[in-house]
């Protein structure tokens, strides 16, 4: 299995815009998302975005914040946790909270998730972005799932 790490940021005229212009800014506005929980097999690779496929099926963990107030401070995070059974994956975001809170939160989830399966972590990865809120703005941190 492969799996790819992604975030991006926009404004739009409304929140699905921006939240579309998000989604284009990180690579994957142009294929249908498939929401799923929060695991990964044994021996995953994480790789580079490739270029996908326009109107694929692609699962995805989806970490997601909009607002339409200005000057808001919006932020997405995707933590990555693997062992040599298997991976965990969060999501996690908020809004006016300091960035470095977001990234230790996602981690610590993750930790948790690993903990509590009793996997002992190999590697932890975290993906996080923020943006200042111009008019209505959007950020969006995704695990995609891109097969074998």
């Amino acid at each position: 299995m492969k799996v790819a790490i992604t975030s991006g940021k926009a404004e739009g005229p409304t929140k699905l815009n921006a939240f579309d212009n998000a989604l284009l800014d990180a690579g994957i506005g142009d294929v249908n998302l498939i929401k799923v929980s929060s695991i990964i097999p044994a021996h995953t690779q994480i790789v580079e975005l490739t270029k996908l496929t326009p109107g694929d099926m692609i699962n995805c963990v989806l970490s997601y914040k909009s607002s339409n107030n200005p000057g808001d401070l919006i932020s997405a995070a995707i933590a990555v946790a693997t062992s040599s059974d298997f991976g965990c994956v969060i999501e996690h975001g908020g809004i006016n909270e300091e960035p470095e809170n977001i990234r230790k939160e996602a981690i610590s989830m993750a930790k948790y998730m690993m903990e509590v399966r009793k996997l002992e972590i190999k590697e932890l990865i975290v993906e996080e972005i923020n943006h200042e809120v111009i008019d209505l703005g959007a950020v969006v941190a995704s695990l995609v799932y891109l097969g074998d």
